[in-house]
């Protein structure tokens, strides 16, 4: 279990390297500029390691649904506008804007597939989140002036 949460933290720091990364350039250059190397050089890296350990294309691809490809193309979207956006809001506001995203999203999609949860308890943590996002946007402005 150990290993597993190593992984997952070591992923977090990747990808928040990979973002700032994506934000820097961006600068230089542009948004999609940035997300085209992104993509590219996360395609060169994956097909090297799906080569290497095997699985490059598992049994039933072929069969899969049409929808279930539209998570690259979302991709490339989401890479492009988080590029565009650290450049303007910073690494940390985008971080605080993508977490909250996330769990008011997930929080949304279990409401729709009635999955069974306390409204209560989901209605207080969307108030938390998004009461501290307000709280550090308010300090932030406070304390810049």
């Amino acid at each position: 279990m150990t290993v597993f949460i190593l992984l997952a933290c070591l992923g977090g720091v990747l990808v928040g390297l990979s973002r700032q990364l994506n934000g820097r350039l961006s600068i230089s250059t542009t948004p999609l500029i940035a997300s085209f190397w992104n993509h590219a050089i996360g395609f060169a890296v994956l097909t090297c390691l799906g080569l290497f350990v095997g699985g490059l294309l598992p049994a039933g691809a072929a069969e899969a649904p049409w929808y279930a490809y539209l998570g690259g193309s979302i991709g490339v979207v989401f890479v492009a506008a988080g590029s565009w956006v650290i450049a303007r809001i910073g690494a940390v506001n985008s971080a605080l804007l993508i977490i909250g995203g996330q769990m008011v999203t997930g929080v949304a999609f279990d409401y729709i597939s009635a999955v069974p949860a306390s409204f209560w308890a989901n209605a207080a943590g969307i108030v938390l989140i998004v009461g501290g996002m307000m709280i550090s946007r308010r300090r932030k402005a406070g304390g810049s002036q």
